[in-house]
């Protein structure tokens, strides 16, 4: 590879270097994608014995017949049949009546909170992701050791540690802080310039790295038999963050987004609006499962939103903005197979302010035990500062 022979290389560059011929590396991995637009939790992951849930939702509910079932009680919505054999598996583990504490019903507001890991609290400065990379020690500090697929740095990778988005691989364009800038040709010539402290600091390892990436010819990257991605955004997203965790560059922690799932009008049941972006999103999930093939032992998945819907479709066929939702953990060492938390039940007395799923499980409970128990970092209180997370109660998701 290119940079093999040069008088000095970075420690964690010759591990990348020498990847091809190694077993693949021992280093967990996280991997966060945040649905944005509050998901439909109820419609996602259907509590179909459940007789309110029918009462409520007339037009937009799914029959019970076409749910796949889980167990009894819960299953998936039928756009969702990517993920019964991770289920079948016990590597799919779900969340049901998680998500944030605050009752905002602003997606700003909402999707910050979830972010900096902070409910309620609009000062903080950095995001949680971020902290776990501040709070936790590294054998070698890769620039590419926490990554965002996009055209800038996310809230919740913002903050001292380094961290890169990555709008392209293919197009060796990689943005540090919150500014984007191109790493081609020009990028050697403008690393020492540059006062961004993500740049700046590790200019030249970046530019290294990019150079490794070019070397391997990232644009005809081939993913692994049987991983077939969707065409879209999403999954471009996740093939090329198997393609950076694949080609060894250290990377730990990765971030990806999804939006198209605030559906006021029309939101569909079976079929519609929903059921194409939970189509997306299952088949996305399923290819880069699939694409990671031994380095899923090492590596936790975790989505969220920033809240759930009302329990009762309105008048125009659709959902407003509710509380609590469902989170899906996917891993080598989940204990999957299982639906996690406590079920408040859909009666009318039993729904968050007479209209939303009530909140049972504070999402930053289903976040610490990842970091805790699958990266090692027991520093939660950096991680989640004014959050009470102990691991004697955590929900035991981990193996």
């Amino acid at each position: 590879m290119a940079v093999i022979g040069t008088a000095a290389i970075p420690s964690f560059l010759t591990r990348a270097a020498w990847g091809a011929v190694e077993a693949g590396s021992n280093d967990k991995r996280l991997v966060v994608i945040f649905q944005r637009g509050a998901a439909d939790g109820l419609n996602i992951v259907v509590p179909h014995a459940e007789p309110a849930y029918y009462a409520m939702r007339p037009s937009i509910n799914i029959p019970r017949q076409q749910v796949i079932d889980l167990n009894g009680f819960f299953g998936l919505h039928p756009s969702l049949s990517s993920f019964k054999p991770l289920w079948e598996q016990r590597q799919l583990a779900i969340v049901h009546a998680a998500g944030s504490p605050d009752t905002t019903r602003s997606h700003f507001d909402a999707q910050d909170y979830m972010e900096s890991g902070t409910p309620g609290v609009k000062i903080t400065s950095d995001g949680w992701l971020n902290r776990t990379l501040q709070s936790e020690s590294a054998a070698a500090d890769s620039p590419f050791r926490g990554i965002a697929l996009g055209t800038s740095l996310p809230r919740i990778l913002s903050g001292k540690a380094s961290a890169v988005a990555v709008s392209n691989v293919n197009g060796f364009s990689i943005a540090g802080g919150n500014s984007a800038a191109p790493l081609g040709n020009t990028f050697e010539a403008m690393y020492d310039q540059s006062v961004d402290s993500v740049l700046h600091g590790t200019g030249r390892e970046t530019f290294e790295a990019v150079k490794m990436l070019k070397s391997a010819d990232p644009q005809h990257y081939t993913p692994a038999p049987g991983a077939n991605y969707p065409k879209s955004r999403f999954g471009d997203a996740l093939r090329q963050t198997a393609q950076l965790i694949k080609s060894n560059l250290g990377v730990q922690i990765a971030f990806t987004d999804i939006g198209g799932w605030d559906h006021h009008v029309n939101e569909g049941a079976a079929e519609g609006q929903l059921a194409n972006v939970l189509r997306e999103f299952s088949q996305s999930i399923a290819a880069f499962w699939t694409d990671l093939g031994p380095l899923t032992d090492d590596t936790v998945l975790v989505s969220m939103s920033e809240f759930g819907r009302t329990a009762r479709e309105n008048g125009n066929r659709g959902t407003d903005h509710g509380h609590a939702n469902v989170m899906f953990v996917l891993g080598g060492p989940v204990r999957g197979g299982r639906v996690y938390g406590s079920w408040p039940g859909l009666d009318p007395s039993q729904l968050n302010e007479g209209r939303d799923l009530a909140l049972t499980t504070d999402f930053r409970r289903v976040l610490g035990e990842a970091v805790s128990r699958h990266l090692g970092n027991r520093n939660l209180n950096a991680v989640f500062p004014g959050f009470e997370n102990s691991p004697q109660a955590f929900l035991r998701y981990l193996g």
